[in-house]
């Protein structure tokens, strides 16, 4: 493993490779801070023109706790914490819909060297943007749009809106399932399918919750985690940060036709039609979200992409851009994350003269792992959607929401140590 200096933070032996990272996701941060530990010349390019607290609930498993927990000798992670959720002293309630609690899924013992983070979007991503900004130095170019990735056979390269052109040896597309980078990885224009689902989404503070004697008690008990699960429908509610903050997802059957994934304005009036049969203190909690809160997400799925590195093998995708995720795998940031480090770790073990078969050992060490856990946010949907509720009251736990080893306990940067060698002398 190369040698790092004490804090994580930086190779003390710099790598001569410049990557310019698209994309100021936890991915692309991922991306850019795992090179910039590795000794790599990184810099990001994103389109918002600055930093803005957006979004609703986010979560990390602990494979992402693993990678968040070597920056700075756990500084990141001592941030990360007060934002989350901590369900130590109540686990995860779910009930049928009609309101009968079937079971309480404790929650696993804490790990310190791989912690696992669910908060809101925005602000943990403000964590982890001025990590990357501000104490490591990584510089970011904010407000410019893509207009076209290039490449030959010794650079890969930009062409910004303004029309000027960067040029580095590898760029990294990780500016989501839009990235023009995954038309010239593919060679074609890659069409979206309906996955025939949508999610309403939402988070606000606990005001009116307290104020009714049907709700108040979520937040007088600080943390919590309460699900009610249905035919074709599942409603997840959570009080956060001590029972201050609220937030629910709610996953329905939806046919609207769009051309990909994409957030509207919800209404109110839609969630309930979704929730007229279910327990009534679902509505109870959904009544005391601010509309404007109320978000109406649309999912469309994308088949596997057969390959994330272009002919040259100077540009990658990462992330949603090579790999968009269903939310019930609760795990989409988190594998984008696993890819910023094993990319990281590929162009280092490589080198400037091999940057080719890094990129394609990248995809090698990363391709099944990525789609085995794609698949997760169909069976778990499937799992509670579809569940056979005799069977059910014979075994509670089959309804618990899936914490695999083989996810959880994986270490994305030992595992591309482990493997590199194998991985690149295949592909040379």
């Amino acid at each position: 493993m190369a040698s790092l200096t004490t804090n994580g933070d930086t190779n003390t032996k710099k790598s001569g490779i410049k990557v310019i990272v698209v994309g100021a996701g936890f991915g692309g941060l991922t991306a850019a801070i795992e090179c910039h530990r590795q000794g790599h010349d990184v810099e990001i390019y994103e389109a918002f023109p600055e930093l803005k607290v957006l979004g609703d609930i986010i979560s990390f498993g602990p494979n992402a706790g693993r990678i968040f927990r070597r920056w700075h000798d756990g500084m990141i992670t001592d941030k990360l914490r007060p934002l989350s959720i901590d369900l130590t002293n109540h686990g995860f309630h779910i009930h049928k819909w009609t309101g009968e609690l079937i079971t309480v899924q404790k929650t696993p013992p804490k790990d310190p060297d791989a912690p696992v983070f669910n908060g809101h979007r925005g602000e943990l991503h403000e964590v982890v943007f001025s990590y990357a900004r501000d104490t490591l130095g990584i510089p970011f170019h904010l407000g410019h749009r893509i207009k076209k990735y290039f490449e030959d056979d010794n650079v890969a390269g930009l062409v910004l809106d303004d029309g000027s052109s960067v040029t580095a040896d590898i760029v990294i597309g990780a500016d989501g399932v839009r990235s023009q980078a995954r038309e010239l990885v593919l060679g074609h224009v890659d069409e979206p399918k309906s996955s025939g689902y949508a999610v309403f989404r939402a988070w606000f503070s606990n005001k009116d919750m307290i104020q009714d004697p049907r709700t108040k008690h979520f937040c007088d008990h600080g943390d919590t985690f309460q699900g009610w699960i249905g035919p074709d429908v599942h409603f997840l509610f959570s009080t956060i940060k001590d029972g201050s903050d609220c937030c629910w997802v709610l996953t329905h059957k939806d046919e609207a036709d769009i051309e990909e994934s994409w957030s509207f304005p919800g209404k109110l009036q839609d969630v309930y039609k979704v929730i007229e049969e279910y327990d009534p203190i679902c509505k109870a909690i959904v009544e005391k979200t601010p509309e404007e809160s109320l978000v109406d997400w649309k999912l469309v799925y994308r088949d596997p992409l057969p390959r994330w590195i272009s002919d040259k093998g100077r540009i990658a995708l990462l992330g949603d851009s090579a790999h968009p995720f269903l939310p019930t795998s609760a795990q989409g940031a988190t594998q984008a994350m696993e890819d910023g480090v094993v990319m990281a770790v590929c162009l280092a073990r490589a080198g400037k003269d091999n940057i080719p078969a890094a990129l394609w050992a990248y995809q090698d060490l990363r391709y099944e792992r990525v789609k085995g856990v794609q698949k997760t946010g169909e069976t778990t949907r499937d799992m509670w959607h579809k569940a056979d509720w005799s069977k059910v009251a014979e075994n509670p736990d089959s309804i618990h929401m899936p914490r695999q080893d083989w996810i959880f306990g994986f270490d994305a940067e030992k595992d591309a140590e482990d493997n590199f060698d194998r991985t690149m002398k295949a592909r040379l």
